[in-house]
C-alpha cells in the first residue's frame, strides 16, 4: 500500500508539477519536458524498490536515486530537461528507511547521494539554483532527523518493554516463592511437631498418638492439595476448562488454621470484631497467609505458649493480629529468624500489594505480635454484604 501510494504521488507530480514542469504538447518548451507514456512508466517505477525497503534499505535507496537521476536528466522525453521538480515521495520514504534501520555511515552517504541527485535536477530549469538547493538540503536533513528520531524512540520503547517484562517475571517469581514458602513451611512444621508428639506418646498413650498421626495425615493431604492447586494455576492458560476450579483459601479458612495449631500443641483463641463482609479474594488470601505464617512461627519459636488471633472489620479497612506469650530463645525477633527470614518478607510483600501496613515486634508483656492492616474500597460494605 505504501508503494502504491508513493507511485501515485510520483505520477501526479510528473503530470501536474506547475509551470516549471512538463507540458502536454508536441513542440519543445524552454524549461519543460513533454509528458510521455514512457515517462509515466519511469516515474511510477520509483515505488517498486520500496516493497523490500526494510530488508535492503541501502540498495533500495540506491535504486530509487538511480531512477530519479534518470528522470532528472530527462531520459523519458527531452534529454537534459528535468521531467519533474518534485523531491520525490519514493526518495523520501527510502531515505527515511535508511535512517531508521542503518548505521551512521550508510545514513550519511545516503543523505549526500540524495542531495547530489537533487542538485542535478536543480541545475536544469530553475531560476534560483541556490535557494532550491538549500531547500533540498533542509528537506534531506529533516527526513534523516525524523528517521533517527523514530529509531531512537523505538529503541527506548523496546528497552522499556524488556524492563517491564523482566519486572513482571521477577514479581511472578516472588509471588511463587511466597506461596511455596507459606504452604511448605506451615504444613511441614505441623507434620514435624505432630510426628514428634506421636513418637513421644506412642508407648504410654496410643490414643493420643493415633490422633496426632491422623492430624499429620490430614496436614500432608492438605499440603499436597495446595501444592497441586498452585501448580495448576502456574500451568493453566486463559481457557476456562484448564483453569483450576478449587478456590484459594481465604479468611473463612482461618478457623481451620486455628484448629490445626491447637492440634499441634499451640493453644489458640480466635476473636472476630466488627461486621464481617465478603472480602475480595486477594485480601482474604493475604489475611489467611499472614495468620498461617505467624502461627507457624509461634509453633516453631515460641516454646510453651498460647496465641490469640484477632480479626477486626473496620469501615475502611480490615486488620488482623496474631500474638503469643512465648519466651522461646531461638526466635530472635529483633534480627534473627523472623526479621531475616523469608516468612516476614513474604508477609510484607503481600501487604504492600494492597497498600497496607505490617508490624512485627516483641511485646512488652512478653511474646511476639504480628499486626497487619489492609484498606478496603468504599463499596466493599455496600456490595459485599454480611458474611
Amino acid at each position: 500500500m505504501l508503494a502504491v501510494a508513493a507511485a501515485g504521488i510520483e505520477v501526479l507530480a510528473y503530470l501536474f508539477p506547475g509551470p516549471a514542469g512538463p507540458t502536454i504538447s508536441t513542440g519543445p518548451a524552454d524549461t519543460a519536458s513533454r509528458v510521455t507514456v514512457f515517462g509515466v512508466v519511469l516515474v511510477s517505477s520509483f515505488a517498486l524498490p520500496l516493497i523490500v525497503r526494510r530488508l535492503r534499505p541501502a540498495p533500495v535507496l540506491g535504486a530509487v536515486l538511480a531512477l530519479q537521476l534518470a528522470v532528472n536528466l530527462g531520459v523519458g522525453a527531452d534529454l537534459g530537461t528535468p521531467m519533474t521538480h518534485s523531491y520525490g515521495a519514493a526518495t523520501s520514504i527510502a531515505l527515511y528507511t535508511l535512517a531508521r534501520y542503518c548505521g551512521p555511515r550508510a545514513v550519511a552517504l545516503g543523505a549526500v547521494a540524495c542531495v547530489l541527485v537533487q542538485l542535478v535536477r536543480d541545475a536544469k530549469g530553475v531560476e534560483s539554483f541556490a535557494m532550491t538547493a538549500a531547500i533540498d538540503v533542509v528537506i534531506t536533513a529533516a527526513i534523516v532527523a525524523v528517521g533517527l528520531g523514530v529509531r531512537q524512540w523505538k529503541q527506548q520503547l523496546d528497552i522499556n518493554r524488556n524492563l517491564l517484562a523482566d519486572r513482571a517475571v521477577t514479581e511472578e517469581r516472588r509471588r511463587i516463592a511466597r506461596e511455596l514458602h507459606d504452604i511448605v513451611a506451615h504444613h511441614i512444621t505441623t507434620m514435624y511437631l505432630m510426628s514428634g508428639g506421636a513418637r513421644s506418646t506412642l508407648d504410654r498413650d496410643p490414643d493420643t498418638a493415633r490422633e496426632a498421626l491422623v492430624t499429620l495425615e490430614e496436614s500432608g493431604r492438605t499440603a499436597l492439595h495446595e501444592m497441586r492447586q498452585l501448580l495448576g494455576v502456574l500451568r493453566s492458560t486463559d481457557t476456562l476448562d484448564e483453569t483450576p476450579s478449587a478456590p484459594q483459601p481465604g479468611v473463612d479458612d482461618i478457623e481451620r488454621l486455628v484448629a490445626e495449631s491447637v492440634a499441634a500443641g499451640l493453644p489458640v483463641e480466635l476473636h472476630v470484631t466488627g461486621r464481617p463482609v465478603a472480602l475480595p479474594m486477594t485480601v482474604g488470601l493475604t489475611l489467611y497467609r499472614i495468620v498461617q505464617e505467624a502461627l507457624t512461627n509461634s509453633r516453631k519459636h515460641a516454646g510453651p505458649a498460647r496465641a490469640t488471633v484477632r480479626i477486626a472489620y473496620l469501615p475502611d479497612r480490615v486488620t488482623v493480629e496474631v500474638a503469643d506469650d512465648g519466651t522461646g530463645g531461638g526466635r530472635a525477633h529483633g534480627g534473627g529468624h523472623v526479621s531475616g527470614g523469608y516468612g516476614l518478607l513474604g508477609m510484607r510483600e503481600r501487604v504492600a500489594l494492597h497498600d497496607g501496613s505490617l508490624e512485627a515486634h516483641s511485646r512488652e508483656e512478653g511474646g511476639f505480635a504480628v499486626t497487619a492492616s489492609l484498606p478496603l474500597s468504599t463499596d466493599t460494605y455496600e456490595k459485599g454484604g454480611v458474611r
